[in-house]
């Protein structure tokens, strides 16, 4: 069971739509992003240890993440939380599911 919160991409866009303060952070490659992008941070996963510290002024608000499919994003929550964010999210299935679910033009890969 993990030690982080998880939301699906129905959630994330009701979050979206309205307006919730959050900080979204993508932790696939920046290839990825290139490819196909829902916004927010680019921290890769790869580069998480050395770059997580661009998060500190958000550590007290909600930080969402997200990847190609969750994997990736809960390693990097679990990561936070072992940090002392308290407030952290995974987005499950990642940008796949938010393709098949929210927004069909958001290329997958």
């Amino acid at each position: 069971m993990p030690t982080y919160k998880e939301i699906t991409v129905q959630e994330l866009k009701n979050k979206i739509d309205s307006n919730e303060s959050f900080t979204l952070v993508d932790v696939r490659e920046a290839h990825e992003k290139a490819f196909s992008d829902l916004g927010g941070i680019l921290i890769p996963l790869s580069k998480f240890e050395l770059e997580y510290t661009k998060l500190e002024e958000n550590r007290d608000s909600e930080i969402v993440l997200y990847c190609r499919s969750g994997g990736r994003s809960g390693q990097a929550a679990a990561y936070l939380k072992s940090k002392g964010f308290n407030n952290v999210t995974n987005v499950l299935g990642g940008i796949n599911k938010w393709a098949l679910e929210v927004d069909p033009n958001v290329p997958t890969y």
